[in-house]
């Protein structure tokens, strides 16, 4: 039988505020997310950006739902996207949309474009050079001594060069593309300051697929582009676009994952002693990191271009929804003892990097580098420990993407 479908939530007062607040655990989400799976998984929330009302579901199955339905768009463009940082728009307006706002079949034939070069075989090759990076910088770190700040010393750095290697540009390009990383995920920035950012961005990727069309490298771009050559599929600004999206998911997601992951293995001691012991637990230890740490629920809005049931709540067409993926990651319906990290579990059906035709083409990449990066420290400081109580950490919780901006440790 067919649940009675409702056309609005069952609770009378104003809808909160979104992003909801994290408790006093920084690895935890909001613990209203509990609430929500149980009493109203499909519910509206007040964008603090915009004040628009938009949906979020909270159950895994109905994330799933939401992130594989034809019926919900990827499009930042059309009216009712969730928007969550403050975009002008006639920046928007003019802005060629990186893949991650796109629908099929557009977005189909980037995709196909760029997934031969994301391949797992492929970021495997990558590792040696991931290893010597990594070596280098855990060096200078034991040269300095304890305390440093691990973000700036390696959580940061190491993903960073990589990123540049991977597209082929100099390692001198960093601080600039961190830069706009940084102001491309944050809630606060004013319209202004996104408006300037993004042109500034526009103007150097431009200059920088002229550039590998006029002289290719042995680069992931650079291989694009002559791919694109014999295709003839894309044009200029779809491949500006598609360096973009290479910009935005791979600079700041890994180095996240790092500090916020570093965290979290120290503060379970003896599963990290296991994971030292045996370094073949490495692999299952990060998807399980993948899964408690859920980095982002931001990548997941959508806007639906028909009206669509979820769990009896009628969403119409034109309406904005947020599939919670780190809320889905801690629902009991799908794992067991969720709000325990569990380096054992088996968590592959874990949503962090989506599901669907947006699933994360970076994925590989980032499993190869978390690999390199957490067995060489933990191996080569087996004594590394926090400098500095974890409540007095500063958390980024004023960005798209969760975060540590500093992370003192000693050993």
């Amino acid at each position: 039988m067919t649940a009675e479908v409702t056309t609005a939530p069952s609770a009378v007062e104003a809808p909160p505020a979104f992003p909801l607040s994290r408790s006093k655990c920084p690895l935890s989400p909001p613990p209203e997310y509990a609430r929500l799976r149980e009493e109203q998984s499909v519910s509206k929330v007040t964008l603090r950006v915009s004040g628009k009302q938009v949906w979020i579901v909270t159950r895994h199955d109905q994330v799933r739902q939401v992130l594989g339905s034809p019926d919900m768009s990827s499009n930042w463009k059309l009216p009712g996207y969730p928007l969550q940082v403050p975009l002008p728009p006639e920046v928007l307006e003019t802005l060629e949309l990186p893949l991650v706002a796109m629908d099929p079949p557009d977005h189909t034939v980037r995709r196909r474009a760029l997934i031969p070069e994301l391949t797992a075989k492929r970021m495997q090759a990558l590792r040696p050079r991931i290893q010597e990076v990594t070596d280098q910088h855990i060096t200078a770190m034991l040269a300095k001594g304890g305390p440093v700040d691990l973000i700036q010393e390696l959580a940061v750095p190491v993903p960073s060069l990589v990123f540049c290697e991977l597209i082929g540009v100099s390692g001198e390009n960093v601080g600039f593309f961190r830069r706009y990383a940084e102001q491309m995920v944050n809630r606060d920035i004013t319209p202004e300051e996104m408006g300037a950012a993004q042109y500034e961005m526009e103007m150097h990727l431009q200059g920088l697929v002229a550039a590998k069309t006029e002289n290719p490298g042995d680069d992931v771009l650079s291989r694009v582009i002559a791919k694109n050559n014999e295709t003839g599929e894309l044009e200029h600004n779809d491949l500006v676009a598609l360096a973009r999206m290479l910009l935005f998911g791979g600079f700041d997601t890994t180095a996240n994952i790092i500090g916020l992951g570093t965290v979290a293995l120290l503060q379970n001691p003896e599963q990290l002693a296991q994971v030292k012991a045996d370094p073949s637990l490495m692999p299952k230890a990060i998807e399980e990191l993948f899964r408690y740490l859920s980095i982002s629920d931001s990548a997941t809005a959508r806007v639906a271009t028909k009206d669509i049931e979820i769990d009896g709540v009628l969403i119409r067409a034109g309406e904005g929804i947020i599939a919670l993926n780190g809320s889905a990651n801690r629902d009991d319906r799908f794992f067991d003892n969720p709000d325990a990290l569990d380096i054992h579990r088996e968590a592959k059906g874990h949503l962090a990097f989506g599901h669907g035709n947006h699933q994360c083409p970076g994925a590989n990449l980032v499993r190869v580098e978390l690999d390199v990066v957490f067995t060489t420290l933990f191996s080569r400081i087996p004594t590394l420990r926090l400098a500095a109580p974890v409540e007095e950490l500063e958390f980024k919780h004023d960005q798209l993407i969760y975060g540590l901006y500093s992370l003192p440790v000693t050993w």
